[in-house]
């Protein structure tokens, strides 16, 4: 599932073909993903003006000039995909799923696409999701974080609120292991699997330690570490595992700086050797999801 450097990478394409734009159509091709689609979701979108966007966690926040905001979750396989359309802004759908306006322009659609837009400068946006995972909501833009899939969520970790001692404080008196901890968005909006491994072991903390005992010196270097590894991820447009392309179809380039994800029994990047007694890079499971790091280095 994508995490928060992808979620931002595609956030960021999508603001360059959107934002200050005009949606001339919208249309769902299905009736919903994950949950239904909300009633009239193109007829509110049509016509609608793209005014700013906002990431919180891993949801995309895509503000209009209506008052509402389309909410959308790209799931375990969800992308969004923005392209010039082949001819004008097209009105209707054609044979064969095709879209056709009436000079013969054709516009097919992607595969497993389900929601489309157009915007009056030329550009299509649809969502793909293969797996039907993802979601899509409107909300009011001044009601965001009461939406039930938002509300309760923590702190953003690449805010200048998120600190050590922040951190500490939302940690204090778990009994949790440290790395199922920080994959609970009520602690650290955002995190998951992939990150929490690679911070971790750049503050050199072991995914087994407990959560209450990184309040203090632990925290100040676990808060720095999340920090970094997210901002670099997302300087190399997130990470490509399985389905992540950014909106303009490239791939992101972060897994090719993993330190310990996926690099079971590979060498540990901070051990000298095999003399330093250091098995290489560990996998264990936690909560029924792999966990990769260096037992010699992270305690």
């Amino acid at each position: 599932m994508p995490e928060l450097p992808e979620v931002e990478t595609v956030m960021r394409g999508l603001r360059a073909v959107l934002e200050g734009r005009r949606i001339t159509r919208a249309e769902t091709l299905r009736e919903g993903l994950r949950w239904p689609f909300p009633e009239g979701l193109a007829r509110r979108l049509t016509g609608a003006t793209v005014t700013g966007f906002r990431r919180r966690g891993k949801y995309m926040l895509v503000r209009l000039d209506t008052a509402e905001s389309l909410l959308i979750h790209l799931g375990m396989s969800g992308r969004m995909v923005a392209r010039p359309m082949a001819g004008p802004a097209v009105p209707f759908m054609g044979p064969n799923g095709v879209f056709s306006d009436a000079r013969g322009h054709n516009q097919p659609p992607e595969a497993h696409e389900h929601l489309v837009m157009e915007t009056a400068d030329g550009t299509r946006i649809g969502f793909v999701d293969p797996r039907r995972f993802g979601s899509i909501d409107l909300v009011p833009s001044a009601a965001e974080d009461s939406h039930k899939l938002l509300a309760g969520m923590g702190p953003e970790p690449l805010e200048p609120e998120f600190t050590a001692a922040s951190l500490g404080a939302s940690l204090a008196g778990k009994k949790t292991p440290i790395k199922a901890a920080l994959l609970d968005q009520r602690v650290v909006a955002g995190l998951g699997n992939i990150y929490v491994a690679e911070a971790l072991f750049r503050a050199r903390i072991s995914p087994r330690r407990e959560a209450a005992t990184i309040p203090g010196a632990r925290a100040v270097r676990l808060a720095p570490a999340i920090k970094a590894v997210l901002e670099e991820a997302i300087g190399a447009g997130g990470s490509s595992l399985r389905d992540y392309v950014r909106a303009d179809g490239e791939l992101g380039r972060f897994q090719d700086r993993f330190s310990v994800y996926d690099r079971e029994g590979q060498p540990c990047p901070l051990c000298p050797g095999p003399e330093s007694g250091c098995a290489g890079v560990s996998r264990i499971v936690q909560s029924g999801r792999s966990t990769f790091y260096c037992a010699r280095t992270q305690r």
